[in-house]
C-alpha cells in the first residue's frame, strides 16, 4: 500500500474530529425510532422520488440547502440587511430579502446588481414593491407576509430543504459551511420549532381579544386595534405558542400552501384575529397535524438573553454575551442593535470574515493574503469547508435529539 506523504497524514487527522462524531446524529435519530410512517401524508410520484433521492443518500450526496427569508423591521435597515446577507450568504442557498421602504429596497436592487457572487449564482431576489408592504408587528400581515415569502421561495428556488427567517436585528454565529455540513447529517422532514400548549396570560392578551389589522387594507397602517368584545377558546383544536423564529422542512410548509388537509387553512382563518399570529400559527398547524407533529424539536435554533423577569422581547446583545453566545452551539442569535461592537467580534472571532467581505468557506477560491477577498474567485457552490466551530451544533443537536428531550417535549 502506498504511504501517505506526512503533510497528507496530517491533513487526515485534522479531518477526522469534524467526519466521525457525526456518525452519532444518524444513529441516534434511528435508535429513538421515528415512527412516522403510519403518519405520513399521501405523495405524489414526483414528491416520492424527491423525498426519496433527499433522504436516501444521506451525507454522501450534495449538502441540503436552506432557503432564507430576511426581512426589515423599518425605515433604514438596508445596511444592516447588507451586513446580515454578506455574513449569511452562500451560493448554494437561496435568499429573499423583504423591505418596505423604497429607499431601502432600491439600497439593496443596487447591492446585489453590484456584487459578483451574487449576480454569478443568482439566489438572492428582493422582493418588490407589489411583493412586500407595510407590516404589522403584531398583526396578521407579519404571518401573510412570511407565508407569502415561503411562497416565493417554493416558485423560484428549486431543491432546497429548510426555511428560515431573520429580521435585520439578526446575526449568524457559524459560517455557513458549518450549518450545512451538520445538517446533512439530520433527516430533512425535521422541524426546529419552540412551541408549548401552556399560553399562560397569552389566553387572555392574545387569544381572546378580537383584533383587526389595518394595514390589510390601509398602507402604511402599522398598528393593530383591539375591540371591546372577547371570544372563547377553541374546542376544535389546541392552541400552541412560542418563538416566532422557525427553521421549518419544505414537506410542512407545503403542507401549509397546498395542502390536501384544510387544517392549514382553518388555522390561518382564526389567527386572523389573534395577536403576534407569528408566533402562533405554524406552532398551531404542526402539533394538531397528525402527519408533522412527529417531526417537532422544540428549539427555535437562536441564542437569546432575557431579562429577569423576562419581559415581551428578549434583550439586545452585547459584548457581555460573546462567550455564552460563542459556547452554545446556536448558529444564529438576536437581537442586535446596529453596528454593534459585539458584531466585529462575531466576524472576526466565529465568522473569519473581513468588514465588507463575505464569510469565507468551500465556494472561495481566492487567497486573503494582502487584504484580498478570498471570495472574489470562486469554484463549486456545494464544496464544504467546515470549521471546529460545526462540532458546537453537532452537539447542541445531538442534546435536542435525546430521548430525554425530542419526544417527551413534542407538542406538550
Amino acid at each position: 500500500m502506498r504511504k501517505l506523504p506526512p503533510a497528507h497524514r496530517l491533513r487526515w487527522m485534522r479531518a477526522l474530529p469534524l467526519a466521525l462524531p457525526l456518525l452519532s446524529l444518524p444513529l441516534l435519530y434511528a435508535a429513538l425510532g421515528a415512527a412516522r410512517a403510519s403518519t405520513q401524508a399521501p405523495r405524489s410520484p414526483q414528491q416520492e422520488q424527491r423525498q426519496q433521492g433527499r433522504l436516501g443518500s444521506g451525507a454522501r450526496g450534495p449538502p441540503p440547502r436552506l432557503a432564507y427569508l430576511i426581512s426589515g423591521a423599518g425605515p433604514g435597515d438596508g445596511p444592516r440587511i447588507r451586513r446580515l446577507l454578506r455574513a449569511l450568504y452562500h451560493p448554494w442557498n437561496c435568499y429573499l430579502v423583504g423591505v418596505a421602504g423604497e429607499e431601502d429596497r432600491a439600497d439593496l436592487e443596487a447591492f446585489v446588481r453590484g456584487e459578483e457572487p451574487l449576480r454569478r449564482y443568482g439566489n438572492v431576489r428582493v422582493a418588490a414593491a407589489g411583493e412586500w408592504g407595510a407590516v404589522t408587528r403584531r398583526g396578521p400581515t407579519e404571518l401573510a407576509a412570511t407565508l407569502h415569502a415561503a411562497a416565493m421561495l417554493l416558485r423560484e428556488f428549486e431543491g432546497w430543504s429548510w426555511f428560515i427567517n431573520l429580521s435585520a436585528s439578526d446575526y449568524p454565529l457559524m459560517p455557513q459551511d458549518d450549518i450545512l455540513h451538520i445538517f446533512s447529517y439530520i433527516p430533512r422532514d425535521l422541524n426546529f420549532i419552540e412551541h408549548t400548549s401552556n399560553i399562560g396570560w397569552k389566553e387572555h392578551q392574545r387569544a381572546r381579544p378580537i383584533i383587526v389589522d389595518p394595514a390589510l387594507q390601509i398602507p402604511n397602517k402599522t398598528e393593530v386595534m383591539t375591540t371591546k368584545e372577547k371570544r372563547s377558546l377553541p374546542s376544535a383544536f389546541k392552541i400552541f405558542v412560542g418563538s416566532s423564529w422557525v427553521v421549518l422542512s419544505r414537506s410542512f410548509l407545503e403542507f401549509c400552501l397546498l395542502g390536501w388537509d384544510n387544517l392549514p387553512r382553518t388555522l390561518l382563518m382564526y389567527f386572523t384575529n389573534f395577536l403576534s399570529s407569528s408566533e402562533s400559527y405554524f406552532h398551531t398547524v404542526i402539533c394538531n397535524s397528525n402527519y408533522y407533529q412527529n417531526t417537532t424539536i422544540n428549539n427555535d435554533l437562536h441564542f437569546m438573553a432575557w431579562d429577569n423577569p423576562p419581559r415581551t422581547h428578549p434583550v439586545n446583545l452585547t459584548t457581555e454575551y460573546f462567550d455564552a453566545m460563542a459556547n452554545s452551539g446556536a448558529p444564529f442569535a438576536h437581537s442586535f442593535r446596529n453596528d454593534d461592537p459585539v458584531l466585529d467580534m462575531i466576524d472576526a472571532k466565529l465568522l473569519g470574515r473581513a468588514p465588507n467581505r463575505f464569510t469565507p468557506g468551500g465556494w472561495c477560491l481566492g487567497s486573503s493574503l494582502g487584504g484580498k477577498d478570498p471570495c472574489n474567485f470562486f469554484g463549486r457552490s456545494f464544496v464544504l469547508r467546515p470549521t471546529e466551530g460545526s462540532a458546537k451544533l453537532e452537539k447542541l443537536l445531538l442534546k435536542l435529539l435525546e430521548p430525554d428531550n425530542f419526544r417527551p417535549k413534542q407538542c406538550k
